[in-house]
């Protein structure tokens, strides 16, 4: 049984197509990772998921609500943290949440309690009475989760939630999300960064609006069409810009001191390519081996090989 549901959902905004023809099913308990580059009908998804925008085709059933008829039912069992959630700076983050538990009608009876547990549960309890204003971005994001969950939903949308935050508050936001899953919670989560995408159960990428993969991450990398093969030299720069330039069929991409190429054809005729380019340019090959594509890898990939609409 799904506890989210899409079959065909589209939408327009004028002669612009947000989202394409979406199908794609959830499970209860899953994290589930909708991954894209900015542009690609992540948010304009989430948004027809979560009943606030209608499809203009398609339809889509949340938490066994139909997202177009039963919009308001809907509310009542998903929680929905967007890009820029809204907190306000002049309330405190108890008195921020309290806010939210009113507009979600949570009965006062166990609402102190509850508000007491998510302050505990998102490590703001010090800090319940400093202006929300005054937190970090981390933080911030702690207080959208929290308000987001005084209603204690089924379903939880987060609209690229690590967005901007340090590496050690993304991690935290994660450890928080797992411990969400262990008590029920199914996680619907909109991402641009592909090593987070790697922490959710299944994946979907998408492109301008469609669907281009979709699966466990293991199973998503399975889609690396051809060889890929990790070079290593003195001067990565120098080296990624000669092989775009000589490889006009090949993916090719800058990680760090290292350069990802990625070609349809084997990997003995590939390195034999690259091995005489550089000598040819004079560049010392450091190292030069076939390695497991990352999803970044993947996804690069899939979009070089797809003309743009």
């Amino acid at each position: 049984m799904s506890i989210i549901r899409a079959q065909g959902l589209r939408r327009k905004f004028g002669g612009l197509v947000a989202v394409d023809g979406l199908d794609l099913e959830v499970a209860p308990g899953e994290i589930f990772g909708l991954v894209g580059p900015d542009g690609a009908g992540k948010t304009t998804t989430m948004r027809m998921l979560t009943g606030i925008l209608p499809p203009t085709a398609g339809s889509a059933e949340v938490a066994g609500c139909d997202v177009t008829r039963q919009s308001e039912s809907l509310k009542e069992h998903i929680g929905y943290m967007s890009q820029r959630f809204g907190l306000y700076p002049d309330l405190t983050v108890a008195e921020n949440i309290d806010f939210y538990a009113d507009i979600y009608s949570v009965p006062q009876k166990g609402r102190a309690e509850r508000t007491e547990r998510l302050l505990g549960f998102s490590n703001l309890t010090p800090f319940k009475q400093r202006l929300a204003g005054n937190l970090s971005g981390g933080m911030k994001q702690k207080l959208g989760l929290a308000c987001a969950l005084i209603h204690t939903p089924r379903v939880l949308f987060l609209d690229e939630p690590t967005n901007g935050v340090d590496p050690v508050s993304r991690r935290d936001f994660w450890r928080i999300l797992y411990q969400l899953v262990r008590e029920g919670v199914t996680l619907f989560v909109s991402t641009a960064y592909l090593d987070e995408a790697e922490r959710c159960n299944r994946l979907a990428l998408l492109h301008e609006g469609r669907l281009v993969g979709l699966g466990t991450p293991d199973e998503v990398k399975t889609l690396m069409p051809g060889a890929l093969l990790e070079v290593r030299t003195a001067d990565p720069r120098q080296t990624a810009a000669l092989l775009r330039a000589q490889l006009p069929d090949a993916s090719v991409g800058l990680f760090g001191d290292r350069v990802h190429v990625t070609s349809r054809g084997a990997h003995d005729s590939l390195e034999s390519q690259i091995r005489a380019i550089l000598a040819g340019a004079g560049i010392e090959v450091v190292s030069l081996r076939p390695i497991e594509p990352s999803l970044e890898d993947v996804f690069v990939a899939i979009l070089a090989g797809r003309p743009s609409s």
